[in-house]
């Protein structure tokens, strides 16, 4: 890893516990502005506050964004895109780069791949470009890599190979779904020479959201990059702050209850 990537890398995981707590809000190309996003500063400023150690946005919200806490947060901006209206929303086109997410003061650059997509070759060319013009800059590649398709089965194998591809097209993080359980999930970190964060996925109860995040942990995860499930809670700065005592401090699902409720 390069010296950039080394400096840069550090400011989007936690140095203490080597591990991460992201909180994406790139939702809003393909959904619009969903609850918990349509006001960005007072959403941003409680995951802040929560002590989230990373945001990903697109370029856009990060010109339109006052981040207003004494206490700043990594950036991670998101490189492609679509919208729920296309026909072909598994096909992801790349809207950034890395040299303009360079100049709008990125620590980090993120992708997403549908593995087994019908439009996946063009995808994985774009991670494979993408991770050479990071080489370049010095810049971290987070890849969120999803097994998806009608011909495809989304089981642990699947989920697996999807991580494992984003690893070996040169990714530095690899964000994939979780398998349901510690076990499978502990073979998927297994088999990703990078480290391995888990994704929220859709909207969770906080017994499940919680028990995912203590499976994920125990698993050897290296954190979570959790959107909805953080920033659509009824008190997200709260829940953002028991998920980071989690990653960090190794809180159980049990006791973090207790403190999201208390």
């Amino acid at each position: 890893m390069s010296v950039g990537k080394k400096i840069r890398i550090k400011r989007i995981i936690n140095r203490k516990s080597g591990k991460t707590v992201i909180v994406p809000m790139d939702h809003g190309v393909s959904l619009g502005p969903i609850a918990g996003l349509e006001d960005m500063d007072k959403t941003v400023n409680m995951v802040i506050r929560g002590g989230a150690n990373a945001t990903i946005v697109h370029k856009g919200i990060v010109t339109s964004t006052n981040r207003s806490e004494d206490t700043d947060i990594g950036l991670i901006i998101h490189l492609s895109a679509s919208t729920s209206l296309t026909p072909e929303p598994n096909r992801k086109v790349w809207v950034c780069d890395v040299e303009e997410a360079l100049t709008l003061g990125a620590d980090a650059v993120s992708v997403h791949v549908n593995v087994g997509s019908a439009s996946e070759s063009m995808m994985l060319e774009a991670l494979g470009r993408t991770a050479k013009e990071c080489n370049r800059w010095g810049m971290p590649l987070l890849a969120m890599m999803y097994p998806r398709g009608k011909d495809v089965d989304v089981n642990v194998d699947s989920i697996k190979l999807a991580a494992r591809v984003g690893a070996e097209l040169g990714a530095d993080i690899i964000k994939c779904p979780y398998t349901g359980d510690a076990e499978s999930f502990e073979g998927v970190v297994r088999g990703c020479p990078v480290p391995v964060v888990i994704a929220g996925g859709s909207k969770l109860s906080d017994e499940e959201t919680l028990a995912m995040i203590e499976g994920a942990m125990k698993a050897g995860a290296a954190g979570l990059s959790m959107g909805r499930n953080a920033f659509q809670h009824e008190n997200p700065e709260r829940f953002v702050n028991v998920a980071c005592r989690m990653v960090h401090d190794g809180l159980s699902a049990a006791e973090a209850l207790d403190l999201l409720r208390g």
